[in-house]
């Protein structure tokens, strides 16, 4: 890279990229695909980002740094809301989203989707108060 590692903005958006599982590289090996970053009007460094898949096995590696356990080891209730966030993050636009989902969690895809549905399907605060 053209700048230092250590350029504050550098190390201002690592942990960012750190987390959608990117790679920092200089501005000059960017590809068309890749973001370039400036800083103050010059280029300061350019962030490939991960393709989807890849993704999801990272969003799936911070939840179990996050649970200190491998994701099969969690409780139902923690393995709900695990879907639940893999949900809300896209994981299941993924092709075989699901199936990795399941292998991770060690469940079935029918118990993935079981989870699934029960989210869908439960009531709202609002819905549940119409009807106390």
């Amino acid at each position: 890279m053209t700048e230092p590692r250590d350029h504050p903005f550098v190390a201002a958006v690592k942990p960012l990229v750190d987390a959608m599982g990117g790679e920092l590289m200089d501005p000059a090996q960017a590809q068309p695909d890749d973001v370039v970053l400036a800083w103050e009007g010059r280029e300061v460094l350019a962030v490939r980002l991960p393709q989807l898949s890849d993704s999801l096995d990272h969003i799936l590696a911070a939840l179990e740094r996050r649970h200190g356990m491998p994701l099969a080891q969690l409780d139902r209730k923690s393995k709900q809301d695990v879907v639940r966030i893999l949900e809300a993050r896209g994981a299941f636009s993924v092709r075989h989203g699901v199936e990795t989902v399941a292998g991770a969690l060690g469940v079935s895809r029918f118990t993935v989707y079981n989870y699934l549905n029960r989210d869908a399907n439960a009531p709202t605060r609002s819905n549940k108060s119409s009807r106390e």
